[in-house]
């Protein structure tokens, strides 16, 4: 393949630093772009790092202040207006827990490397996600819906690759033979994954379900049981049709507006209180069970807050049916389907569901876990909830008598059910 031009997915870490020097040596010239979704990098190091495993200077591109074979896209306030903000707005959570920071990341990446590959005329991309799991589904996918035409490269699915590497260990040895700088060691070889809405853990001693995670792990959360504030602290977080709007900070009488700012003070803070971690077995796409460890500080804080306003807000069949789809949508994000018909289709569903979301939510966030104490609707939104009509002390216009009549039509297929089949069993207990 000589001459051909690659365009490399490059973290920076162990995986993609081998790959790039595997690739130099199967004669592609490669371009390696590194996307800022938010990490903290040091993205100039990254840079050196790549060139002196060998990339050389010939392109010129504008995704980044840099006219390097490097190159860096800074897609941070992308990655939070166009993928979190629209996930937090549908709820999205997949198998009730994982609030999807890399499944979200990848088509916000992909972006940034198709137009890499349009603009260098590039036929092929490479990634360095592993033939085990789900991120390779999710690039290529990617890949072919924003760039049909293009030609995948995936080490980890290569045969003579895979031959001379069989995991981590393999590579960290390779690594230290060609002097190429990792942080992954021997004793500590689990595999991290870093955006500004979450940072995943997976991989090494991590393997092994039964194996408590060190708390030497954890990056962007303190250990709540010791390191958190004891007194719980407040903010306020206004939506509009689902997204977020603002957020509050009533201990710093401070406003903030702008999405990229909203994230990065409720990561900071919801961090400082030990607020999202989960440690997880999931399902891969692939058929796998896989472990996981998760830190989503500020999403975590987000999402109970637009789950509050959510159910304060939509109707209740309204509600059970997003519900549904939410579901699917989390499925198809998590599998690799954001750029498709039915995610197209389910987030448009979604996002009409979504009308009547607005108003404000009052969390509490205390160590290890946040939650809703206080919401109203927006001035201008109306509201479901009546507050008259609920009340214990006076009628508000309920009927009580209508009660008995909703009681008896509901009791029909249970009496009927007696009628046919007899008697519910009732456990009974000696005394």
């Amino acid at each position: 393949m000589t001459g051909e031009t690659v365009i490399l997915a490059y973290s920076g870490g162990l995986d993609t630093s081998c790959i790039l020097k595997w690739l130099l040596d199967q004669q592609y010239q490669v371009i390696c772009v590194l996307a800022d979704v938010g990490q903290k990098e040091d993205f100039v190091a990254a840079e050196k790092k790549a060139l002196k495993i060998g990339a050389k200077k010939n392109i010129q591109l504008t995704l980044y202040l840099l006219d390097l074979q490097v190159i860096v896209a800074d897609v941070k306030q992308s990655f939070v207006e166009d993928y979190i903000w629209p996930a937090i707005q549908m709820g999205l959570v997949y198998e009730e827990r994982y609030l999807l920071g890399t499944s979200l990341a990848r088509p916000c990446i992909s972006v940034a490397l198709m137009e890499a590959a349009r603009q260098s005329g590039a036929k092929y991309l490479a990634h360095g996600a592993t033939g085990k799991g789900n991120d390779q589904v999710r690039f290529e996918l990617c890949a072919y819906a924003l760039k049909p035409d293009l030609q995948i490269i995936a080490p980890w699915r290569d045969v003579e690759f895979c031959r001379r590497f069989q995991g981590r260990q393999d590579l960290i040895a390779y690594a230290q033979e060609h002097g190429i700088e990792v942080s992954a060691k021997p004793a500590t070889p689990w595999s991290t994954d870093a955006n500004i809405l979450h940072i995943s853990y997976e991989s090494g001693i991590l393997e092994n379900p039964n194996t408590v995670a060190p708390g030497n792990l954890y990056e962007m959360t303190v250990d709540p049981l010791t390191k958190a504030p004891r007194d719980p602290v407040r903010v306020v977080i206004g939506f509009d049709s689902g997204l977020p709007t603002s957020v509050e900070d009533l201990a710093g009488s401070r406003v903030y507006t702008k999405p990229l700012e909203m994230l990065q003070f409720l990561n900071e803070l919801g961090g400082s209180y030990g607020i999202g971690r989960i440690d997880i077995v999931e399902n891969r796409y692939v058929g796998l069970k896989s472990r996981g460890v998760y830190e989503t500080p500020g999403g975590t804080i987000l999402y109970a807050a637009h789950q509050d306003l959510e159910v304060f807000a939509l109707d209740r069949e309204v509600l059970r049916t997003k519900q549904v789809l939410r579901d699917r949508m989390a499925d198809y994000v998590y599998n690799g389907f954001w750029f498709s018909p039915e995610a197209i289709y389910a987030r448009s569903c979604i996002e009409l569901a979504q009308q009547r979301v607005s108003g404000q939510v009052t969390m509490e966030l205390a160590p290890g876990y946040c939650r809703a104490i206080a919401r109203k609707a927006s001035k201008d939104g109306g509201a479901l909830y009546n507050e008259q009509l609920v009340s214990m002390d006076v009628h508000g216009g309920y009927v009580p008598q209508d009660a008995g009549g909703f009681i008896a039509i509901n009791a029909v297929r249970i009496r009927e059910h007696v009628r046919a089949f007899g008697p519910y069993l009732v456990p009974k207990r000696e005394q």
